[in-house]
Parts: C-alpha cells; structure tokens; sequence
C-alpha cells in the first residue's frame, strides 16, 4: 500500500488535488491519501482527518485571529504523519502552512512534492530558498514556471492546469 499524506487548504486546491488523486489513482491501484481534504478529494478516497475550513482563513486579522489553532492543527498533522508513516507527502498550495511541514517531513527521510508553484516569479523572488529546503519536487500550473526551478536546482515537472483541460 502506498501511503500519501496530502493537504488542500481551500477549495481550489480541493479541485486540484481531486484531479490528482484521479491520475495516481490510474497508475497505481494499492494507494492512500490521508491529511486535510475536501469533499471533491474525499469523493475520490481521500481522508481528512480535519476539516478543510480549519485552513480556508483569509486575510491578516483572520490569520492572527486563528494563529494559535493553525499552529496547534499543524504540529498535529506533523505528529500523524510521522507516527503512521508515510511514502509522500503532498502539499497542495498554501504554502505558508504547507511548507513548514514539508520541511519537517523532508528532514525525517520524508519525500515531499508541492504542487502549485508560488509565484516567486512575480515577488518574494527570495522565497525559492526556503522552497527548495521544503520541497523534493514542484509540480507546475505554468509552462514558465520549470526554468525557474530547475535554475535554482529544484526538480520540478509542468503538469498544466486541470481546469485548462474542462
């Protein structure tokens, strides 16, 4: 059994993650996922072991006004993850979230993919280091993305957008 961890932090990665259930579910018939989910992605088997709402916090006082929650829901997560071990780990956009535990899990031995690059790109260009101390691998939305990634040494894969092909 291949076991996933994987964590959507609203609903567009809900969607995302959805399709990527799909086509690893397509390759590989003995899989699990198992972290924070949507209902599209607990549609397609997944686990969610907290609601996804718990992340979907917008803005800064709404941030600060669940800080204390994020960080507890966080370390919770980590704690699961290593205790019931996984083969992966996916990080499905929100990076301030995801990222922490990536980097956590990478350092346990801990393969980690994040999907939806940031756009470092535009801003916060100094944002790659601390991307590429989190994730094993980017999977890209954006055929401009790669070249960025692999110039830093961060393997990556352009994997498109699914709501281009709908």
């Amino acid at each position: 059994m291949l076991r996933i961890g994987i964590v959507a932090g609203e609903a567009s990665g809900d969607l995302l993650g959805s399709h990527l259930i799909q086509a690893l579910k397509k390759k590989h018939t003995d899989i699990e996922f198992v972290g924070i989910a949507g209902p599209k992605m607990m549609n397609e088997g997944a686990q969610s072991l907290f609601p996804i709402e718990r992340l979907s916090v917008r803005g800064y006082i709404e941030v600060l006004k669940h800080l204390f929650a994020l960080l507890r829901l966080r370390r919770q997560l980590l704690k699961h993850f290593l205790s019931n071990r996984l083969d992966l780990f996916i990080g499905i956009d929100a990076p301030d979230f995801n990222f922490w535990l990536e980097r956590k899990l990478k350092r346990k031995g801990i393969k980690t993919i994040h999907y939806v690059s940031p756009s470092v790109w535009a801003w916060r260009k100094n944002r790659i280091n601390k991307i590429k101390k989190s994730a094993d691998h980017m999977l890209a939305l954006f055929p401009f993305e790669p070249t960025l990634y692999e110039g830093a040494g961060i393997p990556v894969t352009y994997v498109g957008h699914p709501l281009a092909d709908m």
